[in-house]
């Protein structure tokens, strides 16, 4: 068993779902801050280092939920 596969088994659901909602989307005003940082990704304006770091970091957290969401559906079927 590979180590993400390992570290998606050990992270329950619940703490992926509420980190999404609060590291994942703060700052919540004016926009989510993910949402702002994918739409300068789309327009090729993300271009400073932190604002990459930003990115990465603020979407950590939705990338892990899709990939246990992904290893369980696997699993299941």
């Amino acid at each position: 068993m590979t180590a993400l596969r390992r570290l998606l088994d050990s992270l329950p659901l619940s703490i992926l779902i509420i980190l999404c909602l609060t590291l994942g989307l703060s700052p919540f005003t004016p926009e989510p801050h993910i949402w702002e940082k994918l739409k300068m990704l789309a327009a090729g304006t993300l271009t400073r280092p932190f604002d990459i770091f930003d990115l990465l970091l603020h979407g950590l957290p939705w990338l892990l939920l899709v990939l246990k969401l992904a290893h369980g559906r696997r699993r299941a079927g």
